[in-house]
């Protein structure tokens, strides 16, 4: 039971982490460039979204890292 637990939350957050990473500014702009394009660059608010975007996708890489522990451990 733990396991099929285990198994569906690594795939949800794989997703999520796949998700967040797309969404980070490359070499286009990001989000700053989804949303408005250049003047949507020189908004205040950009910078903090940006900065909330890096934390979430620390968390769910992190989240990520300790489910394949787990179930490296539990599997193997």
């Amino acid at each position: 039971m733990l396991n099929a637990i285990l198994v569906v939350l690594h795939i949800l957050v794989s997703a999520v982490l796949i998700l967040f990473v797309l969404l980070h500014a490359g070499r286009g702009g990001g989000l700053s460039d989804m949303f408005g394009g250049v003047s949507g660059a020189s908004l205040a608010g950009s910078t903090v979204v940006e900065r909330n975007l890096d934390r979430m996708t620390v968390v769910a890489a992190l989240i990520f890292a300790f489910t394949t522990i787990l179930l490296s451990l539990r599997l193997g």
